[in-house]
Order: C-alpha cells, then sequence, then structure tokens
C-alpha cells in the first residue's frame, strides 16, 4: 500500500508514522508513506495557503490551487495507482472501523488534512471521501489521518504477526472484545477465571463468547441493536440480563 498526506506540518508525523506497527510494515516494504507539506505547491511568492473568504466570515480557507497543484504531483508520479483521495473534515462520516477495513483494501490512500477555518469548496472537488474522526473540532486534519492511518495499516495482510488478533479486535466482530489475562493466575487477590486455565476449549469460547456480549450489553447497548444474534446469543443474552439484575 502507498500512503500519501497532505499538510502543512510534516513534522508532526516524523514520529508516530515511524515507530510501532507501521514502521515495521515499512520497515518490511509492506507500506510506503510519503508527507508532503502543500505549501510548497503555492503558486506566489509569499506562499500562502489561505485567504479571507468572499462574502466575508470568521477565520481564513485553505486555498484550491496549492492542494491541486500537489494531488497533480502525487498523480504524475504514482500514474498507475488506484487513489483514494480521503478530505479530513468535522462534516464528514463518522470514521470508524468497517470505513477502516474498506481503507485496507486499497492500493493507494490520499489524506488532505486541513487547517484554519476550513476549505475552499472547490477543494472537495478533488476527493472521494469526506470523513470526520468524531463530533468535534481540532486545530488540524493531522492527528485525525494518523488515527486513520494506525487503523488501516494494521490490517494490511503479513503487518500483524498474528492475523486473527485484529480480526477479533473490539468492533471488528461487531462485539467489544471479551476480558483476556495473562500471568501471574492470580495477583493481588485477583484470579483469572477458571474456566480459561481448565483447557476445554468448547467452554472457553463459550466463555469469551458470553463475555463479549456482557461487555457490549452494558458498555455499548446500541451496538446490539441491529446485531445478527443467534440462538446461542439471545439465550447468552437473556442469562447476562438475569444476571444484572440479581447483581451476579
Amino acid at each position: 500500500m502507498r500512503i500519501d498526506v497532505l499538510t502543512l506540518f510534516p513534522r508532526m508525523f516524523e514520529g508516530p508514522l515511524g515507530e510501532s506497527i507501521i514502521g515495521k510494515a515499512r520497515e518490511k516494504g509492506l507500506l510506503e508513506i510519503n508527507v508532503s507539506n502543500f505549501r510548497d505547491y503555492s503558486d506566489n511568492k509569499h506562499q500562502t495557503v489561505d485567504d479571507y473568504p468572499y462574502g466575508g466570515g470568521a477565520g481564513m480557507l485553505l486555498k484550491v490551487q496549492p492542494v491541486y497543484d500537489n494531488i497533480k504531483a502525487i498523480e504524475a508520479a504514482a500514474p498507475e495507482t488506484k487513489k483514494r483521495v480521503i478530505l479530513l473534515d468535522p462534516a464528514g462520516k463518522p470514521f470508524d472501523q468497517k470505513m477502516a477495513e474498506e481503507f485496507s483494501t486499497e492500493e493507494h490512500l490520499v489524506f488532505i488534512c486541513g487547517h484554519y477555518e476550513g476549505y475552499d469548496e472547490r477543494i472537495r472537488s478533488l476527493v472521494t471521501d469526506e470523513v470526520s474522526l468524531g463530533d468535534y473540532v481540532l486545530t488540524g486534519g493531522e492527528l485525525g489521518a494518523m488515527v486513520m492511518i494506525d487503523a488501516t495499516v494494521r490490517l494490511l495482510p503479513e503487518v500483524l504477526g498474528n492475523q486473527t488478533s485484529a480480526q477479533t479486535d473490539s468492533h471488528s466482530t461487531g462485539l467489544l472484545e471479551h476480558p483476556q489475562y495473562t500471568r501471574p493466575a492470580a495477583f493481588k487477590g485477583m484470579k483469572v477465571p477458571e474456566v480459561l486455565m481448565n483447557g476445554n476449549h468448547k467452554l472457553i469460547e463459550q466463555w469469551q463468547l458470553k463475555e463479549s456480549l456482557r461487555r457490549t450489553f452494558q458498555r455499548r447497548p446500541d451496538m446490539l441493536e441491529n446485531y445478527p444474534l443467534t440462538a446461542e446469543m439471545q439465550k447468552l443474552l437473556k442469562e447476562i440480563e438475569e444476571e444484572a439484575k440479581t447483581g451476579k
């Protein structure tokens, strides 16, 4: 996969995109990341990238020309790839795990990180997606792009040591992940559930499913509203609801 990032603050990406899973993916040759400063593409001698909005209004808007020329340079550098161009925008579609999975199947992602008050509306004509990290406003799109890149890259084949790990993450299955434990079996009076140490894989899987449903029921009941519950899940959920009433 190739990822390009358009930003006014390229140094913000130096640490996050060179460490941990992303850094290892780049070392393995599974991922190429290029960060460009679209100020370098400004066509005036002062390299300005923003201006006052027509009709008045607060703040400054990013100009279309530098972003347009930066994207054209990327297209010229990689003409053979099919590109998905993503505009980071508070009014965009909310980013979620399903979108990360969708992005991970693409061969070339381009992230445009905005700043200032907003964009010249014509910038939107250059993109395929407008995406938001959540219902709040950040200073710029850089942090949002980093989050989306991280969530996407870890899903690429061979990036994680165990691909099943990504498949069973919270939200990947449609439910929150069940509790997990490692050694020691007992720590300051807190013990690992006995079922996880008895070696009976069928009982372990049933416990994991029930606890996944319990955690989702307790923390994100909205996720269960449209979830395709099997007969076994419905039975376990009834048990969980009864246990919640009795305080077990």
